[in-house]
């Protein structure tokens, strides 16, 4: 398990009055923490499903090709291409 991370913040003007709004008795959280833990909880979802939307419109593209357009690899044809990227990359 990893250890946890402090934050310090300093927040002035608009975006300390919009913290403010959103924290305490008229707020959705109780304290700062918390509403900055739902925050990147939130975008950390956003990520993923960024990430998800990128993978399904390559495998909906690849899905749309043409069955005659596919070609059996074997293991070692892998192997050889996925060399020859990484070493391309360097």
């Amino acid at each position: 398990m990893t250890k946890p991370t402090h934050l310090n913040v300093r927040l002035t003007g608009a975006l300390s009055d919009f913290v403010a709004a959103n924290v305490g008795q008229d707020g959705s959280f109780d304290n700062v923490s918390e509403y900055v833990r739902d925050l990147i909880r939130r975008d950390k979802a956003r990520a993923e499903a960024e990430a998800f939307d990128r993978l399904k419109a390559e495998l909906d593209l690849a899905f749309a090709q043409p069955d005659d357009s596919y070609r059996t690899l074997d293991v070692e044809a892998v192997i050889a291409r996925n060399r020859r990227r990484y070493d391309g990359a360097r």
